[in-house]
Formats: C-alpha cells, structure tokens, sequence
C-alpha cells in the first residue's frame, strides 16, 4: 500500500486550492437556505423591472423582491448574500410546444419518442416519456430556459402535454404541473406546394371539410361522455374529460385566419373555455375577432420566412408588436425542425421582437408571466414576487440578446441548477489543448 507524503508547499497548495473551490462554488450549495441577491436589475415578469433589487430567497421560495435603495438589510440575517451589481435577474424563462427531453438525436430513430400511431390520440402522455438525463437540457437552460412544456407530435390529436422544470432524477421528480393539456392540430385550409427554398403555388386542401366534421363529431362523443359521467372504460374519452370542466386546455395548433377562426368557433360551440392557439403566423390579422373571444397564443418561431409570399419580409418579427398594440395575450414558442436543440434560442427571439418595436419587459413577460398564465402555472411562477417559487437566473448582460446572454446563476424551486453542458465542456477541453485562454 502506498503512503502519500505532503511537503508544506503542497498541502498549503492544496488548502489554497480548496479554499477557491469553495468560494467560487459557495452560491451553489444547497446547505445555505436564506440567500441574498443584492443590486441586480430584476426584471419581475409582469411588465414591471426594479433597477437596484434585493431579493431573497428561502425554502425554495422567494422572500422578498424589493427596491434596495428604498429598504434596510440585515446582513446577519442571511446565509449567504450575493453582489449582483450590473447583473440582470429573470424569472426563468419558459419554452412551450417542445420534444425537449422526448427526444435526442433526430436522424437516430430510437431517440425519438414523441409520436404514436394513430390519428386521436388524447391518452397518449408526454409526461411518462420524458427524459430528465438528455444531454440537451442542459444546454437550454445555460440560456435561462428553466422550464419547458414537453408536448407530443403527430395524428390529429397528439396527445396530452406536461409542463417539466429542466432540472430533476426523473420524469416524476421533474413534473412541474402534470398533463396540463391536450394538443389538436387543426386541418390545414392552404396548403403550399414546394419547399422553403423554392416554394410552390397555394392550393385549396379538399379535405378541409370533412376533415373539420370528423374533427366535430369525435369532440360531440368527448362532450357527451362528459356530461353522462359515462363510467365506460374508455381511455380516450376518459383523457378528453377534462377540457370540458377547465381542467386541461385544449391547444390548436393552426396558423391561417380560416383554421384559426373555425378552431375557435367550434371550441366554443363544445364549451370549451381554455383554448390556446398554437403558431398562429397569420393571427395579426384578426386582432378583432382574437380579443372578442378572448383567445391567447403561442407565437410561432419568428426566425422564419413570411406565412405568404405577398408578407412584410419582416413581418415575423414584427407580428409581436402588432398583437401587443391590440391587447392580445400571446408567448413565444419554438418549433420546426431540430425544435428540441433549438429552445436555447428562445430568448433570442423575444430579442428580436423587442428590436422590432415590441417593449422589452412586455418581451419578457411573453417569455414568462404570459405564458406561464397560459399553462396554468403562473401561482407559482412566472413572475419574481415574494411567495412565488424561487425559479430564477442571473445573467451577466441583457438575456434577450445573444451577445449578452450570459447566465451565472440558476435556480428551480429554490434549488441551485448546474450551468455545465456538453458544450461548454468540449470547449474547455479543445481551447485547453491549443493553450488558448478559457471564456
């Protein structure tokens, strides 16, 4: 058996060494339960920023949320207190309509778990697929997107969705609000022939129709099962039951003004009250009928070419601030291809909304309040109120802007999120090997 002999000089460089491990790691440790932020810009989430902020955190919750100039601290009476100055704080920001965590390599066929067979399929849950150890979470959050609604695909009902905090054992450990809703992707009037690069004439689907009866038909079986208290084994109807007492929203997922005004029309014709409207690149011009039926939305990605060929180039980035102006409800979602790797861009997207005349804390609202309302969770988060979970970050420059966006610390319910990635480790160890400097 080998003895180990320290020298003096060694065991004064490891002490050394151990001493920096520790403070340069203090703010993680989940021993110190009463945490002080002081002197971020705290951007609350509902519209609302506070330049100079003190907020505490305790027991997974947050405290206080208040002016620092305009309070007295007690420093004794914190474990930990935390100098933010010239940081900005966020409520996490949260991705909705995503694969995250149900799948992990596209081109990989067994990695992918977010489609079942079959056209209605209201029971089939994205919750009990989730993946809490997918390599991509970690880096969505690195960017702020702490928590995630994971939502099924494929089929004119997909299935039901869950929203996930991005940090957790396993999928029970990581269930932020359990099948929140189910998701309808509504028939398509239009269709565009071609591909993205070199597209095709629109065309009339000639389908539409019946398609829309068939669509009508099975929620009139949903509703009457429903108001017989129909004690049949039936696992759809049973999945279906709770769009008609508010319990599950129903998202549409539909982009042109005829979908997007028959799904409605027909949700309402159901009693169906919570209803979101999923994509909706063509929502910016019914503003009139979206506020008279009081409907919300998730903006579809922004980063994408125009709905029509005769559409603003722009008018993707612009559409937020259209929809702002007329007192629509609306988040950002992400989807489209490779959708899962692609929420770290999220934020980037409120970013440019913001570059196109959309104000910034109403950007961040839409990325966190807004949305959590929308799926049902904004009791507990969304915004940075005392009371609230402590679900926050704190980012170096402004979240929004890519060049900004860097996120120092993270918490989940109080907890301290590991900010490491796959990522950023390749970078260290291929910047290590040339001798160039760590960033």
């Amino acid at each position: 058996m080998k003895t180990i002999i320290m020298t003096m000089h060694t065991k004064k460089t490891f002490i050394m060494r151990t001493l920096i491990t520790l403070l340069t790691v203090l703010p993680f440790l989940t021993f110190a339960q009463h945490i002080l932020f002081l002197g971020g810009k705290a951007h609350v989430g509902n519209g609302e920023s506070i330049d100079v902020s003190a907020i505490s955190v305790k027991d997974g919750k947050l405290e206080m949320v208040a002016d620092a100039k305009i309070i007295r601290i007690n420093p004794q009476a914190f474990d930990t207190i935390i100098h933010i100055y010239d940081h900005h704080v966020y409520p996490g920001f949260i991705s909705t309509n995503t694969t995250l965590g149900i799948t992990e390599i596209s081109a990989v066929r067994a990695t992918n778990d977010y489609r079942e067979t079959g056209v209605f399929k209201p029971h089939v849950r994205s919750l009990i697929a989730y993946n809490a150890e997918s390599v991509i979470t970690p880096t969505i959050r690195s960017n702020g997107v702490l928590l995630a609604q994971v939502a099924p695909k494929g089929g004119r009902i997909a299935g039901t969705s869950s929203v996930m905090k991005l940090d957790g054992w396993n999928w029970e450990d990581a269930a932020q609000k359990v099948d929140d809703g189910i998701h309808l992707n509504w028939p398509r009037y239009f269709v565009q022939t071609g591909w993205w690069a070199e597209p095709g004439d629109i065309e009339k689907t000639k389908k539409y129709d019946s398609e829309c009866q068939e669509l009508e038909d099975y929620f009139t079986r949903a509703k009457s099962y429903f108001d017989s208290n129909n004690r049949l084994n039936d696992i759809q109807m049973r999945a279906m039951k709770e769009l008609f007492n508010g319990k599950k929203r129903l998202y549409i997922h539909a982009n042109g003004q005829r979908e997007i005004t028959d799904a409605v029309l027909m949700a309402e014709k159901m009693d169906i009250e919570n209803i979101v409207i999923v994509g909706a690149q063509q929502a910016h011009k019914m503003t009139a009928f979206l506020k008279e039926h009081n409907v919300s939305l998730f903006l579809d990605r922004i980063h994408r070419l125009p709905y029509t060929e005769d559409s603003d180039v722009d008018m993707p980035y612009k559409q937020a601030k259209i929809l702002y102006d007329a007192g629509i409800t609306f988040g950002f979602c992400y989807q489209g291809d490779m959708e899962a790797m692609g929420q770290r861009n999220l934020p980037f997207s409120a970013g440019t909304a913001v570059a196109h005349g959309l104000p910034y804390e109403q950007a961040v609202a839409a990325l966190t309040n807004n949305t959590a309302k929308m799926l049902g969770i904004d009791d507990k988060v969304g915004t940075l109120l005392a009371g609230k979970e402590a679900t926050f970050f704190v980012s170096k420059g402004d979240a929004l802007d890519m060049m900004g966006n860097d996120v120092v610390y993270a918490y989940i319910q109080g907890k301290a999120v590991d900010l490491d990635n796959k990522q950023k480790v390749l970078n260290r160890k291929y910047r290590n090997k040339y001798g160039l400097p760590i960033k």
